[in-house]
């Protein structure tokens, strides 16, 4: 293996740790990678189109829970860490990390124009030296067949003179044990070279890197992870409409079927999936398959089981409501947790979205309580501003019901259920912190 200029002094910044390292994207996946870096005793430069984002970056103003605000304050203080909105400042930089989004279109095929544009902006202006990484989730093949074209219009030459890997993201948003420090890396790069450069990188401020063999099994290692979890949540979601269907309770299934040590593992029903992975890899997986004349059969009907949970659950609410006389058009319905997962505040392609769209359009007057998200702005899966509202008796008393999507544990469930009339629980948290009514409580 013949190490070329560029490539060794790009090794020699990355052991002395004083490279200069970029930042696209500086989401949930890219301000955190960009507080570790920074941690390392890299200076890191983070690239947002965010205006509002970057300024509050700037003054040292948290907005990701998972990083930790002192640690923040800290390393912008020092001048380890600052953020921009213009490209031509990522000049400078030795390694250059892309975490942006990669959603699907409305006919859920894979939308791959973030990355395009983050690679048309920056082609201008490689140099030799660098090291591009993608960690944006995408289909096997997008990084050596869809990037590296664009980057070699720039002239240079992948191996040679420019590096290039992938290096798929693994954020749990609200994760207490594993973060970005300590969750294993995986790292493929598009040259033997080039995955050493990038192995190299990473060692520098995580725990665990792991080489595999191509950009391409990383990418496919990554959306195997999303879709393994995404089939076992619909086989669970699937066990519940039948449960419901034989008017047996899935949760009591479920935990006796948990009671085997070994060969089962337990993954729970609810409302749908959300988040940014699981609702979207497996499309990703399943269009790159048809490349191939091979049809994901198992994969997609995962994904149209998943995508039914929201009709099912209103449906299951307005069923409530007729065995007490009562129409859902016209009733006042408040959908308590609008983020994906408790704890956290992230409501992107959050099932209770859609939950709340399905009984807004068959007339119900909605609402929404959630610790996490004060204000709901618009956004592809929700059409308008919306605001928390108070958890009170009051309010409760004049509800003609409340879904629970989210299981936030800031919650207090026991005025929930002394004051509302009817509960609608997706989550059983009501079973599962031993409340009891007297409201009149649906489990899912």
């Amino acid at each position: 293996m013949l190490w070329s200029p560029e490539a060794q002094e790009l090794k020699r910044r990355l052991q002395a740790r004083d490279a200069v390292v970029g930042v696209v994207g500086l989401g949930y996946v890219g301000l955190p990678l960009a507080v570790e870096q920074a941690r390392a005793g890299f200076v890191v430069l983070g690239l947002d189109d965010n205006g509002a984002k970057v300024e509050q970056l700037n003054r040292g103003e948290n907005y990701i829970p998972d990083v930790d605000d002192e640690d923040l304050r800290t390393l912008i203080a020092s001048g380890k860490l600052e953020a921009t909105t213009r490209y031509p400042e990522l000049g400078r930089a030795d390694v250059i990390l892309v975490a942006v989004p990669t959603p699907l279109t409305p006919n859920k095929e894979p939308d791959l124009s973030y990355i395009l544009s983050v690679a048309d902006r920056i082609r201008g202006i490689l140099r030799p030296g660098q090291l591009v990484v993608l960690e944006s989730t995408t289909y096997p093949g997008t990084t050596d067949d869809v990037l590296r074209p664009v980057l070699e219009t720039s002239g240079l030459r992948v191996g040679e003179e420019l590096f290039l890997a992938y290096s798929p993201e693994r954020v749990d948003p609200g994760n207490p044990v594993y973060q970005t420090r300590n969750t294993p890396k995986l790292v493929g790069g598009s040259t033997e070279i080039c995955g050493e450069l990038a192995a190299l990188f990473y060692r520098q401020s995580l725990t665990d890197v792991v080489r595999v063999a191509s950009p391409a099994v990383a990418e496919m290692a990554k959306v195997f992870e999303n879709t393994y979890r995404a089939v076992n949540i619909a086989l669970v979601n699937e066990m519940a409409l039948l449960a419901d269907r034989m008017a047996l309770d899935v949760w009591e299934v479920l935990e006796a079927a948990g009671t085997k040590p070994f060969g089962i593992q337990i993954f729970q029903p609810g409302p749908g999936v959300g988040g940014h992975c699981i609702p979207l890899d497996p499309f990703y997986l399943a269009w790159k398959a048809r490349e191939y004349d091979f049809p994901t059969r198992f994969i997609e009907l995962a994904g149209e089981i998943n995508l039914k949970m929201p009709y099912f659950v209103a449906d299951k609410l307005q069923a409530a409501l007729n065995a007490v006389k009562k129409p859902l058009n016209g009733s006042r319905v408040l959908v308590l947790g609008v983020a994906y997962k408790k704890d956290i505040n992230d409501p992107r392609e959050s099932p209770a979205l859609k939950v709340i769209e399905l009984l807004e359009d068959r007339g119900a007057e909605v609402m929404y309580h959630d610790p996490h998200i004060p204000v709901l702005r618009p956004q592809a899966s929700y059409g308008r501003t919306a605001r928390s509202v108070e958890l009170d008796a009051g309010r409760l008393a004049n509800l003609d019901a409340v879904v629970i999507t989210t299981d936030h544990t800031a919650v207090d469930y026991e005025l929930v259920a002394e004051h509302a009339s009817l509960i609608l629980d997706t989550r059983n948290i009501m079973a599962r912190r031993g409340i009891s009514g007297p409201a009149r409580i649906v489990k899912l």
